[in-house]
């Protein structure tokens, strides 16, 4: 392998909440859930709080496994000689992916709207789907430079 890679990228998924964020909008469910659970409980059916008060917490737990996801990453790195795939799960599992570029052929899926739904690596021997947690805007966008980067290495 040379030593500058000619195409690298880092791919990430996108978390549009942050960790503050969370406290915020549990709050806030919280506090709007309190406008009914005070209804019920003066009318006598204050278990009903106990089940709002469930949904807070149920929406807290979404949240965070949510951002937790959101540690997930993949990098990508093409040389003229070799293509790394470096898959790191949100708990830090790391795996790594060797392919020789010259036999590496990218296949971009789509659905019927046009939308790329996966992108997927492959050989004769095995394959593999890239960026699935990305949306189809920066998987189009992605496989477009990839495909012109690995193109590029070919000749």
């Amino acid at each position: 392998m040379q030593n500058s890679p000619l195409f690298s990228a880092l791919l990430t998924p996108h978390r549009s909440l942050a960790p503050s964020g969370i406290h915020v909008v549990v709050g806030i469910y919280a506090a709007l859930a309190l406008i009914p659970g005070l209804f019920f409980f003066f009318n006598g059916a204050w278990p009903v709080v106990g089940f709002l008060g469930l949904d807070a917490l149920a929406l807290w737990w979404a949240l965070r496994v949510s951002l937790k996801s959101g540690r997930a990453y993949e990098e990508v790195t093409l040389w003229c000689d070799a293509l790394q795939v470096r898959h790191v799960t949100a708990k830090g599992k790391e795996r790594i992916y060797n392919f020789n570029p010259f036999w590496v052929r990218l296949n971009v899926i789509r659905d019927l709207e046009d939308r790329v739904t996966s992108i997927v690596l492959s050989t004769h021997q095995k394959s593999l789907e890239i960026g699935a947690f990305l949306n189809p805007d920066d998987k189009a966008s992605f496989a477009a430079s990839f495909r012109r980067a690995l193109s590029g290495s070919r000749t």
